[in-house]
């Protein structure tokens, strides 16, 4: 009996736990704001802005809240009714810009059909901008330059690295091209010294594409997309999409039950890249608050 337990664990995929590594990250991120505060009196601030009540987007904003005060980060929460006028979110984000006791602004998205998306994210400060959307950001990810990098894309990076060290040479397959993480994600993988294919809906045949992959990350937004024929043996796989289904419960873009057979490594969902999506907020704002003050950025994880 004892044998077939060890051969039936050694045929599934390690699970990699989001929620243990987050947990790990934040308690990193917690000491680097104690010395901020010991040594340089400097209370790092992030602050959320809320539009609408979005029912998704509310416990999103609930969870940083509580993160960031857990990691002794200062919050400034502001909920605006759903009606709110684009000029009167950008009145808002050109005060936080202005604020020094905020050294990170988070918009939550999405936004109302009236507010352009767009337009309110170039309005933030690039040096606030701890969820690394601002055009400018994007340009110094793009080029290698320092910069605030988007939270999921990092944390999918953390996720890989928890389980692989050294990713030189390493074939990574992305599916999906959006600003949010596929592209982004696709970029902190060249960083890695990674071979990088990204797939998205027009290419033909991605099955063909996604079985070549060593590292596998997953961001599109439809239920159990990815099948276990999809799949390498013995790949990394990073599920980012986050689905509910008809019963009311979460799914990734990955079929879990099929792929955790056939790959060496696999996040659940919920708890593998949600969690690491905050820690990584948490982080940017550290960073951020380190920048504008002029003070050593320390590496967080």
């Amino acid at each position: 009996m004892s044998m077939t337990k060890t051969k039936e664990k050694k045929q599934g995929a390690q699970i990699i736990d989001g929620k243990a590594l987050a947990a790990k990250l934040r308690t990193a991120i917690a000491r680097h704001v104690e010395v901020l505060i010991g040594d340089h009196k400097v209370l790092p601030g992030l602050a959320v802005v809320l539009v609408g009540e979005d029912p998704a987007s509310v416990v999103y904003v609930s969870n940083k809240k509580k993160a960031a005060a857990a990691a002794g980060i200062r919050s400034f929460e502001y909920n605006l009714p759903q009606n709110t006028s684009q000029d009167e979110l950008l009145k808002l984000v050109q005060t936080l810009n202005r604020e020094k006791n905020v050294h990170g602004i988070l918009v939550q998205l999405p936004l109302p059909k009236q507010i352009d998306e767009n337009t309110v994210l170039k309005t933030i400060d690039p040096a606030k901008d701890v969820d690394g959307l601002h055009i400018e950001n994007i340009g110094r990810l793009m080029s290698g330059l320092p910069g605030l990098v988007p939270c999921t894309p990092l944390g999918c990076i953390a996720l890989i690295k928890s389980v692989e060290k050294n990713l030189t040479g390493l074939h990574a397959v992305v599916v999906g091209r959006s600003s949010l993480v596929g592209k982004p994600v696709a970029q902190l993988l060249l960083r890695e010294n990674c071979t990088v294919t990204i797939c998205h809906s027009r290419t033909p045949q991605i099955s063909s594409i996604t079985r070549q992959a060593d590292i596998l990350v997953v961001a599109v937004g439809k239920e159990k997309m990815v099948k276990g024929d999809w799949v390498k043996p013995g790949a990394i796989v990073i599920d980012v999409g986050i689905n509910r289904t008809a019963a009311g419960g979460l799914v990734g873009d990955v079929d879990f039950d099929e792929v955790s057979k056939v790959a060496g490594y696999i996040t659940p969902v919920p708890g593998g890249a949600g969690p690491m999506t905050i820690a990584c907020l948490l982080g940017n704002t550290v960073v951020a608050a380190c920048r504008q003050n002029e003070l050593t950025v320390p590496h967080i994880g």
